[in-house]
């Protein structure tokens, strides 16, 4: 049975998540708790990800059967559901989808429910902004199907849903600006893109750095360096099969040009408000042009890292995008004797490769 009064007590606490997406999970528990159910998960109508927003209890079916097995790709209550959601229906349950219960039985999804001991449906349909939700809920063999009676009481919980999405979104997009806005102030350049890499926003210093060696096609972030774009393909692949609460560690994007210096590209998190699940926001990447850029002081990295004259030196001029070839050759060393005092500059700043001594140095610049 729904407990109406406890159901009008958590949705009356919607504000909450909507500045800190991270309560969505323990807001489904409260629901689950409402309502007699197992589980909940947030599930799009048309695009459903490893990284929904869930409960803890019913998490392994997504991680171990539902993603792995394709049933993101084939879900009956998909396919049958969103068109009575977008019909305008507020919910819809297993009564709704078949005929009869033996006709559900068979039905691929349900048997691996099964498994899991879960069996009955109910999927409460909101929007956020443009896009189709539902809050699917879950319950076992023994908590029994959702009645009409309680699809009633859930009906009520639709509109407040939407309404949370929907300001989540928002304070998403507020929080992201910010962001972006406060680096343009002290001229970086910013990009902040959602899971797949689409760009969800810049601002103006990033739309300055873009040209042929730096572009957007397709509402993504392209690079002409082969390496370089590679090596972006694989952050924005870490992205995707990452939790939204978790950060993704990386180490910078050195993207290097003909007659020009490398241009640097860093992965920051976004806010907290920002990790809205509705606004897909995952990071922010910090471009940093070395064309042009103040010069990096070497008496300073000397006295800070205890480098000699030499080595610090050198240390500038891997700062500022140069290779150790063409350091070596601007200063007059042998490459070898110029990788000997690289290897010193790691010990002494506590770094293991180039692109992480780069990273470090433009912390201190």
């Amino acid at each position: 049975m729904v407990d109406l009064r406890k159901l009008d007590d958590v949705t009356a606490r919607l504000g909450d998540v909507v500045l800190d997406p991270t309560g969505w999970p323990s807001f489904m528990d409260e629901v689950c708790a409402a309502v007699g159910a197992t589980g909940a998960a947030m599930l799009q109508s048309d695009i459903r990800t490893e990284d929904i927003p869930r409960t803890d209890s019913i998490s392994d079916y997504f991680t171990k059967t539902y993603f792995p097995s394709n049933l993101h790709l084939t879900d009956i209550r998909a396919a049958r559901g969103v068109p009575r959601l977008l019909a305008g229906a507020d919910v819809i349950t297993d009564a709704d989808l078949f005929e009869s219960e033996t006709e559900m039985l068979r039905d691929p999804l349900y048997a691996t429910l099964g498994e899991f001991g879960l069996k009955w449906f109910a999927g409460v349909g909101f929007r956020a902004g443009s896009a189709l939700w539902a809050l699917t809920i879950q319950r076992s063999p023994k908590e029994g199907m959702f009645d009409a009676d309680e699809v009633k009481a859930l009906s009520r919980v639709s509109a407040r849903l939407t309404e949370a999405a929907t300001l989540s979104t928002v304070v998403g997009r507020s929080a992201l600006t910010g962001v972006t806005n406060a680096l343009d102030l002290i001229q970086i350049a910013a990009i902040a893109v959602g899971r797949f890499g689409t760009v969800i926003g810049m601002n103006s210093q990033a739309e300055a750095c873009l040209g042929p060696d730096l572009a957007i096609r397709n509402n993504r972030l392209t690079l002409r360096d082969r390496q370089a774009n590679a090596d972006l393909t694989r952050l924005i692949d870490q992205l995707d099969h990452t939790s939204d609460l978790l950060t993704v560690p990386s180490s910078p994007i050195v993207m290097r040009r003909i007659d020009k210096r490398p241009i640097v590209i860093q992965m920051q998190p976004v806010p907290p408000a920002a990790r809205s699940p509705f606004l897909g926001a995952r990071a922010i990447l910090s471009i940093r042009d070395l064309e042009g850029s103040t010069a990096f002081d070497p008496n300073l990295l000397a006295t800070i890292f205890e480098l000699t004259p030499a080595q610090a030196r050198l240390a500038a001029m891997l700062a500022r995008g140069d290779s150790v070839e063409d350091a070596a050759r601007e200063i007059g060393v042998a490459v070898s004797t110029a990788r000997n005092q690289l290897k010193t500059i790691f010990q002494r700043t506590g770094t293991h490769r180039q692109a992480e001594l780069v990273a470090l140095l433009h912390k201190v610049k």
